[in-house]
């Protein structure tokens, strides 16, 4: 651990769901931590739990990923060390709407669009220059499934993830002789928000997990470390993770959940 205690992690999307469980295994595994999003108080909770666990500084940076002026504002407002990113996770994207072409909504759209793609662009642009300049860096993209497999109403959230794909791979041809590596992980369902925030809340639609094991965010967040903490020498460059249950897109196994967690099923129990 002695060799990577002053790294520096930078996490996009760390307030919530697989951007604060990625947080979690970067401080755990003796990273200094920098986690954004447009939520303070959310990202404040995560840095108070962290710092408690891990005796560590945890910086928070809220800001609107959309925006490039918000973004350019708050990074610039790091200092050294803090500003030199040693792992910079592109996690911050979401689904808005389901919907089928000709009715969809253009708000949904643009929001897609501004934070899958160009919202990753811009933290990119600013973090890749310092690893270039030292010769050092690992960016690693969250992309998805969704990116190579369409599903029905799936249209521009599977053409925002698509268009991750085709970054990172210009990503990489741009930084591999820059000392720079670049990934991408790939997950399929998982269990977190990310159902509420596409169905705009409602609980009955977002309820898509309830009839199979989907993958957790931990699952993914030890996916990306696994990524980070592989030998200089070796680039992971794309991994696809799915749960059990799910063999495609639009190929899930719903008989019922059969793989569940039984420290889940114990919280679960006691909640109720």
């Amino acid at each position: 651990m002695n060799s990577i205690l002053k790294k520096i992690a930078l996490i996009t999307g760390g307030h919530s769901g697989i951007g604060a469980a990625t947080a979690k295994v970067f401080a755990k595994n003796g990273y200094k931590v920098i986690i954004t999003g447009r939520r303070k108080e959310k990202l404040n909770a995560v840095k108070a739990k962290l710092e408690a666990k891990y005796a560590l500084e945890v910086k928070v940076m809220a800001f609107d990923i959309r925006d490039f002026n918000e973004t350019q504002n708050a990074f610039k407002s790091l200092s050294s060390p803090w500003n030199k990113v040693d792992v910079l996770v592109n996690n911050a994207g979401l689904a808005a709407g389901y919907s089928s072409i000709e009715s969809g909504d253009m708000d949904d759209w643009n929001r897609m669009i501004d934070t899958n793609i160009k919202g990753l662009l811009s933290i990119t642009r600013l973090v890749s220059e310092s690893m270039v300049k030292r010769g050092h860096g690992d960016i690693i993209n969250v992309g998805s499934t969704s990116g190579s497999q369409i599903y029905p109403n799936g249209n521009v959230y599977c053409a925002t993830k698509a268009a991750v794909n085709m970054l990172t791979q210009g990503m990489r041809i741009d930084l591999f002789k820059k000392g720079v590596r670049v990934s991408e992980v790939n997950p399929a369902h998982v269990e977190t928000e990310f159902a509420m925030v596409r169905y705009n809340g409602d609980a009955q639609k977002a309820s898509i997990y309830d009839d199979f094991t989907p993958l957790r965010a931990k699952d993914v967040a030890k996916t990306i470390f696994f990524i980070a903490s592989a030998p200089r020498h070796v680039t992971i460059q794309n991994v696809v993770i799915a749960g059990t249950q799910q063999a495609g897109a639009n190929f899930i196994d719903r008989s019922g959940k059969k793989y569940v967690d039984q420290k889940i099923q114990e919280e679960r129990s006691s909640s109720s």
